[in-house]
Order: structure tokens, then sequence, then C-alpha cells
């Protein structure tokens, strides 16, 4: 069985499948290290993130950008729309 809340591009596509959509955000949720960064591997800790899907723009709890990729922008990456 995935645990989808261990970050990798895949589990967070896999995320927004079902995730909730409010004011231009997916709410998403990842496991973090103690200081709330986010990580690879499993933690006692889950993290909320949210995912912009025009322009492919993560942000942590506080709206801090925790990374960018194209492939995440739903109008050009992974996510677009055939």
């Amino acid at each position: 069985m995935n645990d989808y809340h261990i970050y990798s591009p895949e589990n967070l596509l896999t995320q927004i499948q079902t995730a909730p959509f409010h004011l231009g955000y997916y709410s998403l949720q990842f496991y973090v290290d103690e200081n709330g960064v986010l990580t690879k591997e499993t933690t006692n800790t889950l993290g909320n993130f949210y995912l912009s899907p025009s322009g492919g723009t993560l942000r942590d709890e506080e709206l801090n950008i925790v990374l960018y990729s194209a492939k995440f922008d739903k109008f050009k990456g992974y996510g677009k729309s055939e």
C-alpha cells in the first residue's frame, strides 16, 4: 500500500485527484520534519500544503513557497487536461 503522504511528484498528483479545492489552491498533506519542513520520508507529523494549479507552486501553511515546478502547472505540465 502506497503512503501518499510521503512527498514525491507522483504522490502530489495522486492527492490532487481527491484534495479539497478552495480559493484557487488544492489542500494537500505531506510528512514534515521537526522544523515543519517537507520531507521525503515518514515522520510522526503531517503538514498542510497548498498547490496552485495555475503556476505549479506548492506553499506551506504560512504560504511560503516550498517548490515550483512547471510539471504541476495544470495548463502546461503533467496536470494538463487533454
